[in-house]
């Protein structure tokens, strides 16, 4: 992707987390940008080429910070606490607007999405498992694909069920909770001491 491109889609990405999808037209973004629409369309065929475009470089840009999170020297443990509170920012962040309107008018698009999240959190599991074990943090004794399957089945209820109400289910509360009930159930001893203790580190945290 070219710098160009990058820029367009930050901008982009601006004016769907603010107003959402459906409302902002191609004029609008070119007039955000202070280009003509003839040149914005040197990059984009028209406006679901655009949404396209912008779900890709989302779906890049998530899978990125994730990736920084393997080469920190985080332990398996801390690993999942950085990516959920990473996580837990993307969600605080988003206008509510723009997944509806992306779900009702780009519903390929939204399938995108969909489905690069499942995958990822699915193969992210795995190997957050693997990594644990050998770290002596989780249980050995376990069927990791049937565990990544269950944490992303409970992810994803989080997600789509109307079980919290819209204030709880950003809060940082609710994915410590997650992360608790997830952890405690593979845990070695040792995998429980290094919990507690970042569970604390965060109690500190967000009450300073």
């Amino acid at each position: 992707m070219n710098e160009e491109l990058k820029n367009i889609l930050l901008k982009v990405r601006e004016l769907y987390m603010k107003y959402g999808i459906k409302s902002i037209t191609m004029d609008d973004v070119a007039k955000e940008l202070s280009i003509s629409k003839k040149t914005l369309y040197q990059y984009v065929n028209d406006k679901d080429d655009l949404v396209g475009k912008f779900v890709d470089n989302e779906i890049l840009m998530r899978q990125e910070e994730i990736c920084k999170c393997f080469s920190t020297g985080f332990n398996a443990i801390e690993e999942l606490f950085e990516i959920s509170i990473y996580m837990n920012r993307l969600i605080r962040e988003q206008n509510p607007a723009t997944e509806y309107d992306l779900k009702k008018y780009y519903p390929v698009h939204y399938q995108k999405t969909l489905k690069a999240r499942k995958e990822g959190i699915y193969n992210y599991i795995l190997l957050n498992l693997k990594k644990g074990i050998k770290e002596g943090l989780y249980r050995k004794d376990m069927n990791n694909n049937i565990i990544a399957k269950l944490y992303l089945w409970r992810s994803e209820d989080a997600t789509l069920a109307e079980l919290f109400a819209a204030e709880e289910f950003p809060s940082v509360k609710l994915f410590v909770e997650l992360l608790n009930y997830h952890i405690r159930g593979i845990a070695t001893e040792k995998g429980i001491t290094v919990l507690e203790k970042k569970i604390k580190e965060l109690e500190i945290a967000y009450n300073k």
